[in-house]
């Protein structure tokens, strides 16, 4: 068995048609990866129906070399690994079903920054597309000096995005389909670099992994998983772009979208999520602050409201401040694990702060500002 909790994960995320949606399940029904594989002799009885070559290979010590070679890497290179345990892995993710057990990083990456927004779009982008990832990241650091960028570090509008946060003293998050041990595409090793100062590279592959065209998908999942928002800048009718967009819809996360001409390939994507209603349409950074309620007037209501009711105990002030600041919402999960409350204690927490007009609880075990 793995001597420890990482060697037990990185065992668990090598098992061929597992799926991360499998080892999610797997964990939180054990509650740790070295539980799993203490039980693993037994998973047949416990878990019916499981593929029986799983089962052998977790049996099986055919990954011991493997992952040796996989924690010398991460140990030479200075790579920092985040698991659900950990207070630092994103707490937005928790309640994700398919999020990843094990996250791999470089540079200075913060994935509980205060606002995390995605901006992805084509890879073929045109002049207008590259205009507008550098206005609204201007635009938008201005508002929000505490925004942090997430995107692909793909062509087109995904390395415009993170050019732009460079430029403008704004953190960047890069999301790699494939592991830390390259860069690709090569022509942005350069910008990935800058990146390492004030954000950095995020991956859930281990080395030796490459990009293949189903990674770029589960690459899409955690781009997503990681903002608050998603904001698709130039989109073709099929795109990858368009794929975040609907994994953000599943997660509950917002959406916008920046029109384009009628006709333009490169903004059919773009317009038909408006049309649809599955983005928001915005012209401008000030259009998606008012719209996620990141604007000082807001704060403002906000604090006036806080101050009717000053017999808000500590706790409810704690739950209050964080929940104020999501117009989409936490998840209640996201509160307990965020500020160490148990639940009967948050329940009451919310009861209280919700009979005084300040938060309401929506579907989905969603928590949201008044």
């Amino acid at each position: 068995m793995p001597e420890d909790e990482l060697t037990a994960l990185l065992t668990l995320n090598r098992i061929d048609g597992l799926g991360c949606i499998g080892a999610k399940y797997l964990y939180k029904q054990f509650g740790s990866a070295q539980e799993i594989f203490r039980n693993r002799e037994h998973l047949k009885e416990i878990i019916p129906g499981i593929d029986t070559h799983i089962i052998d290979a977790l049996c099986g010590s055919g990954y011991d070399s493997f992952i040796r070679e996989e924690l010398e890497f991460i140990e030479r290179h200075g790579i920092r690994c985040v698991t659900p345990v950990d207070s630092d892995y994103p707490a937005r993710m928790l309640d994700c079903n398919d999020a990843p057990l094990v996250l791999f990083s470089l540079g200075n990456v913060n994935y509980n920054a205060a606002r995390m927004v995605a901006i992805v779009g084509t890879r073929k982008a045109t002049d207008y597309g590259r205009r507008m990832c550098h206005t609204f990241i201007k635009e938008l650091h201005e508002l929000c000096p505490d925004v942090t960028i997430v995107s692909g570090l793909a062509y087109g509008i995904d390395i415009e995005s993170h050019k732009a946060s460079l430029e403008n003293g704004c953190p960047t998050i890069g999301v790699l389909a494939h592991g830390l041990d390259m860069i690709y595409p090569n022509a942005h090793r350069s910008t990935a670099k800058e990146m390492l100062s004030d954000g950095g590279l995020v991956t859930e592959f281990m080395s030796g992994t490459i990009p293949l065209g189903p990674n770029f998908v589960r690459r899409n999942r955690i781009i997503a998983g990681l903002s608050d928002a998603v904001v698709v800048v130039e989109s073709a009718a099929k795109s990858g772009s368009l794929i975040t967009a609907e994994i953000a819809g599943s997660y509950g996360r917002e959406c916008f979208a920046f029109p384009g001409s009628v006709g333009d390939p490169y903004s059919v994507g773009c317009n038909e999520l408006i049309r649809d209603n599955h983005a928001a349409l915005i012209t401008s950074a000030l259009d998606m602050v008012n719209a996620m309620n990141w604007n000082d007037r807001e704060r403002k209501r906000n604090a006036v409201q806080k101050e009717l009711f000053p017999d808000l105990t500590d706790d409810e002030s704690r739950v209050y401040e964080r929940v104020r600041l999501k117009a989409q919402g936490v998840f209640i999960s996201t509160l307990m694990n965020e500020l160490n409350i148990p639940f009967p204690r948050l329940s009451s927490i919310l009861f209280s702060l919700e009979m005084k007009g300040l938060v309401k609880q929506a579907p989905g075990s969603l928590c949201k500002p008044c």
